[in-house]
């Protein structure tokens, strides 16, 4: 079932189109990956499912729910972590999390569960006490989280929620999404500029440059899209300029790049291994190691794009 569908999206800001007719789906439970640059349109996109900003065309459909016409059912099953920290410096984890759960309208032992619960999934139960200002930016990104997470949403919107923060903080923001997309059914969309986070959490991907879309699949499709090679990766002892000559001119090889030990082909299907394992024999060169690599999505951006993510 898509729980969220988002239909010919156009945003402009005086002169400036942000959103160019931007169409997706996301289904009940998935982990959904909204990736591109910075300046790509991803927050202006999670504004507009947010209700927070208004499109100038298109429509949001929320668990079927037409955004515009019923926007506060709409909104009462979506959690936003935003880009910027909300969160009040001044008092505890513990206190942050009460006085949101008392906005949400949670009373009583279930807003207590709710709060020991957000304390016990973001993994800052032992710091409830403590200033917020006196918390890493690890942590407080993750109380962040756990104050979207008390009012149980459906829709657990992530805004870039790993900027600043720690590997530690991390790996603990990783596991928390893929705990609660396993066991509690929560839909994840997930923004981020850096593709191996999208690449390691999400089963679907939306790439997005300039308000348009750039591509729109699954890991696997997105890669297939652009790999028309494959590049082998061979550590050599006696690399010399006679095997690299010899290398650029084996069938099948699209380029060659080397640096003291170590050289990377990338290479086509006419490829064959043994012709490169002969003209490493030839130059008296030895192979100590082989490996394939895969393209990355950072790959397929630039293959799409004709630029790094991060230009």
């Amino acid at each position: 079932m898509d729980i969220v569908k988002v239909n010919n999206i156009t945003k402009r800001f005086n002169d400036k189109l942000a959103l160019d007719n931007i169409s997706f789906s996301v289904k009940e439970g998935e982990i959904f990956g909204l990736i591109g640059p910075n300046g790509a349109g991803k927050s202006t996109l999670i504004s507009i499912i947010t209700n927070l900003t208004l499109p100038n065309s298109g429509n949001i459909q929320i668990n079927g729910i037409d955004l515009s016409a019923d926007p506060m059912s709409a909104k009462s099953i979506i959690g936003l972590v935003p880009q910027e920290l909300a969160i009040m410096e001044t008092l505890t984890p513990f206190d942050n999390l009460e006085y949101f759960g008392a906005f949400y309208g949670l009373k009583g032992k279930l807003l207590q569960d709710r709060i020991n619960e957000a304390l016990e999934v973001t993994g800052l139960a032992e710091v409830k006490k403590k200033k917020v200002k006196k918390l890493s930016g690890g942590m407080q990104r993750r109380l962040n989280i756990g104050i979207a997470l008390l009012n149980h949403p459906k829709i657990l919107i992530l805004d870039e929620p790993t900027v600043g923060v720690d590997p530690q903080s991390r790996n603990h923001i990783f596991n928390f999404i893929k705990d609660i997309s396993e066991k509690q059914k929560t839909t994840i969309i997930y923004t981020s500029h850096y593709m191996e986070e999208v690449e390691h959490l999400c089963s679907k991907i939306f790439i997005m440059d300039e308000g348009k879309e750039v591509a729109f699949g699954d890991n696997n499709y997105l890669k297939s899209i652009v790999s028309t090679s494959t590049k082998l990766i061979m550590e050599i002892k006696n690399i010399n300029a006679q095997l690299i000559f010899d290398l650029k001119n084996t069938k099948g090889v699209i380029s060659v790049l080397e640096n003291t030990s170590v050289i990377a082909l990338d290479v086509d299907k006419n490829f064959l291994l043994t012709d490169a394992l002969s003209a490493v024999d030839k130059n008296n060169s030895k192979v100590v190691r082989i490996s394939y690599e895969e393209p990355s999505l950072e790959d397929v951006f630039l293959n799409l794009t004709g630029k790094n993510l991060r230009d």
